[in-house]
């Protein structure tokens, strides 16, 4: 720290001695401020001066007449621009307007037509046809000109329409008036038909139910007339009543006999179980026969395949005992076998697990060949370029390309050769190994998976395709051919594909399928064990055998000649039985039926018919005869009165079907608007509104809304609002200044100093400067512009801090990038310029300006200073000074982890720009 000091002492010491410094200094420290100072004052308050913008009037309008009334919408329109100064408004023909305009005189013109007061006035009449106004403008005068003009244009299109809403509205509210007048007359029948309607919509379910009842009278009518026919009929079948009367008194007469076979039937109910019993025998008797005779087909085919095995055992009996005989001397060498090879089974899936590991080796060990010769043709051809490139065949480089090509054929082709040969090996030892486990899966199934044996024949394909490529290599090679690179690339593709082959066989068959195939050879051991005691044993057997077979064949033939005779008579009895069977089996179910359905309602219901008969005997004795005389009276007043009837029913529900509906809907229809009208309008509202002051409701049409401004961080002028960016734009123009005067090196003196020291005590200097330049600009603002800062102290902390983050960050440009650096701090104040939203805001940019504006300084040091000019809200303001801050921490951190890495680089292009006389 003391040297840093001491060298920021020495460059002030140095400075005062040398007046032209001083003043080099004074004016790199005034001269920021006076583009600041300059740009603020043109852009003072430039929206209050735009009565200097001319804008060429003019009216061709012949006007109108709207109910008896003159108007002239052109000429008041003119009328009103005489007083209005918000612009430069200048009255001429319209001939000279467009000239004016093409010539550059006016910067826009505006011309009425000479119908537009006629079609204003169409609307009354029914003619809708907007008017025009013809607005010019001359866009190359200046790019903010037609923006104000158009905005010109706007306001007076604006005014008319005012003014032409008030007139119109004025009339429509005259006519209205009168309206109201006639309405009020009129509003007690309104009520009266309204009180109507409502109590006719509230008797319309009393009338639909009226209209139901009419047509379900039309819908019966056919069978009311058809019943009613019916018992005029019933006058000519009266002498069969007086027979079925007197067939009443007989059958009650005779009642008594029948309640006495009730009786009986019910005593044969309670014996139904003893029947159900005998019938259920039958039925088991008649299925069990039928067991019976599958049975005995069954047993008689068993004792035919019975008779079949014996008698071939018989026949074979006496080679058999040939066999056992030597077998039992062959069951004692195998036994013999199998202890001495024990130690074979047990090393059989150790060995394929090795012989795995070296075909992994062997395809490794060529992949890693390929690769090395690869390099090595890169290495020779990219000799040989370079020798071909620089025109120098006949040179030492030549030959050392032809050399390394010739040992590289002569050292190469032994190890392809090798690699060729372990390849084919590998795959000849694939093979054998799949047969070996297909022999193991034979004896024993299920041992070895069928996916292991598909991925053997792919491994085996895979080092016999690696092993031939690498022999055609080799014998190419040897023939004097240049090896070519694709050809190597192939030869490496099939050897990592054999390597990645080896390693699944290790991972599939070394982990699982190995050890299940040491498991089946000691199973296949142990059976074979078992089996060569059982030879051993088998002699001793098969004496007994032989009677044994002999007894089994006497026993089976007697069984057959039983079978025999037992199917021979089984058919005639099943037949016998069958029919007993069903012939019971069907009468017992309809009896049942009988019992459980018909019984039960005959004998609940035979009292109640006895009462019936009963009575109907007594209505025959004593009531039928006056019965006979009211029918005849109302069958003759049917055929007389029916047809008058059913004339009034078919027109009382033609009109209820076709008339009803249409009248039911007019009504609610009619209430429901009604009543919506009720909801949405007042009657009295509407009177109220029809008359009126017609004076003040036209105002009010013609101008319904009132904008109320509220202005939060008010600034008073244009100059002021736009100080912020010009103060830090002028800050970054006085930083490239002190790059561009200012030398960033020290001069020690031939002292040793540290890098950081250097680099430190220069960056004290400029930062002295830049302090400086930020207060002659800030306090030039306040006290010669008298430009408006809400918080003044705030403001000059603010810009003295953003001087101390530009000033650091281009100065750790120049000083890590050098001249460089210097283009770097210009084309990042134009980066900044167009995205920090200074003039117009970022979102109107293009997107590539967007998304550059989180990541520049000048962002966040305008939204700075507008803090402490319009007024500071903390949170934003901390923020900004806080990234401001990091901005500042990423250069010095730049410049302490580049500078001296890229000092050599930086002092040799220094160098190297000097020769050119023209760039120091």
């Amino acid at each position: 720290m003391k040297n840093i000091w001491q060298l920021y002492r020495s460059d002030w010491r140095n400075l005062f001695k040398v007046p032209v410094a001083v003043l080099l200094t004074a004016a790199l420290v005034v001269l920021p401020s006076l583009y600041d100072w300059v740009n603020i004052a043109a852009v003072w308050n430039p929206y209050s001066n735009t009565s200097g913008i001319q804008i060429a009037v003019s009216s061709l309008d012949k006007g109108a007449e709207v109910k008896g009334r003159s108007i002239n919408i052109g000429e008041e329109l003119l009328a009103s621009l005489h007083t209005n100064h918000s612009l430069g408004w200048i009255f001429v023909e319209a001939e000279a307007a467009v000239a004016g305009v093409r010539r550059g005189d006016y910067y826009a013109s505006i011309l009425i037509p000479a119908d537009f007061s006629q079609r204003m006035a169409g609307i009354l009449e029914g003619r809708l046809v907007k008017p025009e106004v013809q607005y010019t403008v001359n866009e190359k005068i200046n790019a903010i000109a037609p923006k104000i003009t158009e905005k010109g244009a706007s306001t007076i299109t604006a005014q008319i329409s005012e003014k032409f809403t008030e007139t119109l509205s004025s009339t429509v509210l005259t006519v209205l008036k009168e309206i109201d007048q006639e309405f009020q007359s009129e509003l007690p029948v309104i009520r009266r038909v309204e009180q109507g309607l409502f109590k006719l919509e509230d008797s319309l379910p009393q009338i639909e139910k009226a209209g139901r009842l009419v047509l379900k009278l039309q819908q019966d009518w056919p069978e009311m007339v058809s019943s009613a026919l019916r018992i005029a009929s019933f006058q000519d079948k009266l002498p069969l009543a007086g027979q079925a009367g007197a067939a009443a008194e007989l059958l009650d007469a005779h009642w008594s006999r029948i309640s006495a076979a009730a009786g009986m039937l019910q005593n044969l109910e309670h014996r139904l179980p003893e029947l159900e019993k005998a019938v259920e025998f039958v039925a088991l008797l008649d299925s069990s026969l039928s067991d019976v005779d599958a049975v005995l087909e069954r047993a008689s085919a068993r004792m035919a395949d019975a008779k079949e095995v014996v008698d071939m055992a018989a026949q074979s009996l006496p080679q058999a005992t040939l066999l056992t005989e030597g077998g039992s001397s062959f069951g004692l060498e195998l036994e013999q076998f199998l202890t001495d090879s024990s130690s074979a089974f047990t090393a059989v899936p150790e060995a394929v697990r090795q012989n795995l590991y070296l075909l992994q080796q062997a395809a490794d060990a060529a992949e890693q060949l390929a690769g090395q010769m690869q390099a090595a043709v890169a290495g020779a051809g990219g000799v040989q370029g370079a020798e071909q490139q620089n025109g120098t065949e006949s040179s030492g480089v030549g030959a050392l390309g032809a050399k390394m090509l010739t040992s590289l054929r002569t050292e190469e082709v032994n190890g392809l050769k090798q690699a060729a040969a372990r390849l084919a090996a590998g795959s000849e030892m694939l093979e054998h190994t799949s047969k070996l486990l297909r022999a193991v899966d034979a004896l024993e199934p299920g041992t070895v998976d069928a996916g292991d044996l598909n991925a053997l024949s792919a491994a085996r394909a895979r080092f016999s395709a690696a092993a031939s490529q690498a022999g055609r290599l080799a014998s190419a090679l040897q023939g004097g051919s240049k090896p070519d690179n694709d050809v190597l690339q192939q030869l490496s593709l099939a050897a990592g594909r054999a390597r990645l082959a080896a390693d699944g066989l290790l991972s599939g068959i070394g982990a699982q399928t190995l050890p299940a195939v040491q498991n089946g050879l000691q199973r296949l051991s142990h059976n074979a064990r078992s089996a060569a005691q059982a030879l051993q044993q088998a002699p001793r057997r098969l004496e007994s055998l032989d009677t044994m077979l002999a007894e089994a064949g006497s026993i089976i033939l007697s069984g057959q000649q039983v079978l025999t005779a037992l199917q021979q008579h089984l058919p005639a009895i099943r037949k016998e039985v069958h029919a007993a069977a069903s012939g019971i089996t069907e009468h017992m179910t309809a009896m049942n039926s009988f019992a459980a359905n018909d019984l039960p309602r005959i004998l609940e219901e035979l009292p109640a018919a006895g009462r019936a008969v009963h009575e109907a005997a007594e209505f025959a004795r004593n009531d039928l005869p006056a019965a006979e005389q009211k029918l005849r009276t109302a069958a003759d007043l049917i055929r007389t009165g029916l047809p008058r009837a059913d004339q009034g029913v078919q027109r009382a529900a033609s009109l209820v079907r076709e008339d009803l509906p249409t009248l039911e809907e007019a009504v609610r229809k009619a209430a429901d608007t009604v009543r919506r009208v009720k909801a949405e309008v007042n009657l009295d509202e509407i009177a109220q509104l029809l008359g009126g002051d017609i004076k003040s409701k036209s105002d009010f049409l013609a101008n319904p809304v009132v904008l109320t401004e509220h202005q939060l961080y008010p600034i008073p002028n244009y100059g002021s609002a736009m100080t912020p960016f010009y103060v830090v734009l002028s800050l970054w123009v006085g930083g490239t200044l002190l790059i561009s005067l200012l030398r960033t090196g020290v001069d020690t003196g031939g002292r040793p100093y540290r890098g950081y020291e250097l680099y430190f005590s220069r960056l004290l200097t400029f930062l002295t400067v830049g302090i400086l330049q930020a207060l002659v600009a800030v306090l030039g603002n306040l006290f010669i512009l008298h430009c408006y800062v809400a918080d003044k102290v705030w403001f000059v902390l603010f810009a003295v801090l953003i001087s101390i983050v530009f000033v650091t960050i281009v100065f750790t440009l120049v000083s890590v990038f050098g001249n460089i650096g210097k283009g770097i701090a210009i084309v990042f104040m134009i980066l900044q310029f167009s995205s920090s939203g200074g003039t117009f805001p970022v979102s109107t940019t293009g997107h590539f300006f967007q998304v550059l504006n989180p990541f520049m300084p000048f962002t966040y040091a305008i939204s700075l200073l507008r803090e402490s000019v319009g007024g500071i809200l903390p949170e934003v303001a901390v923020r900004d000074a806080l990234l401001l801050v990091l901005f500042g921490l990423l250069a010095l951190l730049l410049a302490l982890t580049l500078q001296k890495p890229l000092a050599p680089f930086i002092r040799k292009s220094a160098e190297q720009a000097e020769k050119s006389k023209l760039i120091s």
